[in-house]
């Protein structure tokens, strides 16, 4: 067992580097502060994240800048309805040595490296989106009968415009589940818009420069899974999930008439990564119950539907997970 003052020297020192990492980012990806925490939850935990936003509001700007920042081999792969499995896995050819011997040579595709940006993922075909589900949650994909495994770290970071959805392909639940977090990135304030008016469209921009190193980055994700958890946040991370699944005897009347299927065991243990990580971001030692209550709609929302009736009446699955949390917390604290 570490000794606790160690770890706490070692929380302390990656929380000046997370410090150093978001002032590095905000040079290029102004303002939406959200966002930048999610995207850094989402890699300190060693998950994948889903950027859905409108297009022009910098979703693959701060991929490009996070690949930076964080020391990743980064590629990006801009997803179309003719897009094969084997031009995001790679493939085998045919290679004819001087002496006329042949041999197949495999080719890696795009998906070996370290942050791998998915650009409107949803306009690739399913089957072609299956091809990313071995890889996001094995790290392994297999090409040709054989295992390949994708060096550490692995992070996809996907894109999606929840607009536009002729031609587009819906991410199926099994694909959705293997995202740790969903990132709505909305538009910015004014005050936001005009710096980035001004920051844009001069003739140089501001640089983003490494901050972690891969091996940094993997040090840091085991660091978080040391985080000491308290009993009482465990506790209440078991009791929202629970809360939204509406075959459970203890949900609530609204969830049983809104809510279609919810979320299973990996949205508990997502949160149980993700609380770590906003704490550390927040300069923290520990994760409370308002971390819980924060990260209760990017680990849930995309985990869980409201059904054909909900819909209809126009409920927002949103509303609904952040007022369960609050009641949850209140109904806990009273008890």
């Amino acid at each position: 067992m570490s000794d606790p003052d160690d770890l706490v020297a070692e929380v302390e020192a990656l929380e000046i580097k997370l410090a150093q990492a978001k002032a590095s980012i905000t040079r290029r990806f102004i303002g939406q502060e959200r966002v930048v925490d999610l995207t850094l939850t989402a890699l300190l935990c060693g998950g994948h994240g889903l950027l859905i936003g409108l297009p022009g509001l910098g979703k693959t700007r701060l991929i490009e800048t996070l690949s930076t920042v964080m020391g990743l081999h980064g590629n990006r792969i801009q997803f179309t309805p003719d897009l094969m499995p084997a031009d995001i896995l790679g493939s085998e050819i045919l290679d004819t040595a001087a002496d006329g011997s042949r041999s197949f040579r495999f080719v890696q595709g795009p998906i070996f490296c370290q942050l791998l940006m998915a650009d409107e993922i949803n306009r690739a075909s399913p089957r072609t989106q299956s091809a990313l589900l071995q890889a996001m949650q094995e790290r392994t994909v297999t090409v040709a009968g054989e295992d390949r495994a994708l060096d550490p770290p692995f992070h996809v970071l996907a894109t999606q415009n929840p607009i536009e959805q002729e031609g587009t392909y819906p991410l199926p639940e099994a694909q959705l589940d293997r995202f740790l977090v969903q990132i709505d990135v909305n538009y910015p304030d004014r005050d936001t818009e005009r710096d980035i008016l001004i920051a844009t469209t001069g003739v140089e921009e501001d640089l983003s420069t490494a901050v972690f190193t891969r091996d940094e980055l993997l040090a840091a994700q085991t660091l978080l899974r040391r985080m000491p958890v308290g009993e009482s946040v465990v506790e209440m991370i078991l009791d929202l999930v629970r809360a939204f699944r509406p075959d459970e005897p203890g949900a609530s009347e609204r969830v049983r008439d809104t809510v279609a299927w919810g979320p299973g065991p990996r949205a508990a243990q997502a949160l149980m990564l993700t609380v770590r990580a906003r704490a550390l971001l927040e300069g923290r030692l520990a994760p409370n119950a308002e971390d819980v209550i924060n990260m209760a709609r990017p680990v849930l929302s995309h985990r869980m539907a409201l059904n054909f009736a909900a819909r209809a009446r126009g409920d927002s699955l949103s509303e609904l997970i952040e007022s369960t949390a609050r009641d949850l917390t209140r109904a806990e604290a009273a008890a």
